[in-house]
């Protein structure tokens, strides 16, 4: 508030006004500060990650499994069959549902590589649920 002592003619009146400029200044500054510096928090580190422990979940009356074998062959159940023919035997043992949930096995000496590669044959085959098996731990 501002006052004038003296009764002259130029009194000046109580300003009511609260001046926000400065405020909507430094909003804007905090908000081009945080829009740089949010992308800079999401950096990738290569970690080493634990086994999982998370709670086992019911498996289907009759699962569908798939597995990669170390030496990179694969089996639906415990038929063998090549990659070139993963499509129609997953077609014959879903019965053409490719809704179906197929439950991945992989050996632990297959690189993320292979099992990408194996994936991929999945989701051209139609098959876009897959679950993947691991053993328990406690």
């Amino acid at each position: 508030m501002s006052v004038r002592l003296d009764h002259g003619d130029l009194d000046l009146e109580e300003a009511h006004e609260i001046n926000v400029t400065p405020f909507i200044d430094v909003m804007l500054v905090l908000l081009i500060i945080f829009m740089i510096a949010a992308p800079l928090a999401t950096v990738d580190i290569s970690v080493d990650l634990p086994a999982s422990t998370a709670q086992a979940q019911p498996r289907p009356e009759r699962p569908l499994f798939l597995t990669l074998k170390s030496d990179l062959t694969l089996a639906i159940g415990d038929t063998p069959i090549a990659r070139e023919g993963l499509a129609p035997a997953l077609d014959q043992a879903t019965g053409g549902n490719r809704s179906e949930r197929v439950f991945l096995r992989a050996d632990k000496r297959v690189s993320y590589g292979d099992l990408t590669q194996v994936m991929n044959l999945l989701r051209t085959a139609g098959y876009l649920k897959v679950a993947l098996v691991a053993a328990e731990t406690d």
